[in-house]
């Protein structure tokens, strides 16, 4: 099923299909190293058949990480980063997540204007603290953040 919101269409890759997203996701710094292996979700955005970015899922028992969401650069500052994170918090929505937690080292104002907010790492649940995210690919520096959904 393909996910929308505002003008943007997102199609859901296999593991054999997320390469492009990995190559990406290391052209812009983030971490990479898991794409192709991870059980998470992860997704295309394309606006008018053309991709403008990438973002993804791992649901963790009650809650959720928001992955790897990155916007390609000929389609920045377009406001299409808050519509792909839209998109992906209705997907945790109906998959009944009681919060989205994140981990970023220079995107926490884009997130803040999103309804994200800092929280400590020692408040983030277990399941999400084993993500191979947290645990291993993202420094300790990376601030961490949540939004509740219910």
């Amino acid at each position: 099923m393909a996910l929308k919101a505002q003008g943007l269409t997102a199609i859901r890759l296999a593991p054999g299909e997320r390469e492009g997203m990995a190559a990406a996701l290391a052209k812009a710094g983030l971490p990479s190293e898991d794409i192709a292996a991870s059980d998470g979700l992860f997704w295309r955005f394309e606006q008018d058949a053309v991709p403008i970015g990438f973002g993804g899922l791992e649901i963790r028992g009650a809650d959720a990480l928001l992955r790897s969401v990155m916007t390609l650069p000929p389609a920045r500052a377009r406001g299409l980063g808050g519509a792909i994170v839209a998109a992906i918090e209705a997907e945790a929505g109906l998959r009944r997540c009681r919060a989205i937690y994140l981990l970023t080292i220079s995107g926490a104002a884009f997130f803040e204007r999103l309804g994200y907010a800092a929280c400590d790492r020692a408040d983030v649940p277990p399941a999400v603290r084993a993500s191979q995210q947290f645990a291993v690919l993202c420094p300790a520096s990376a601030a961490v953040m949540v939004k509740r959904l219910s």
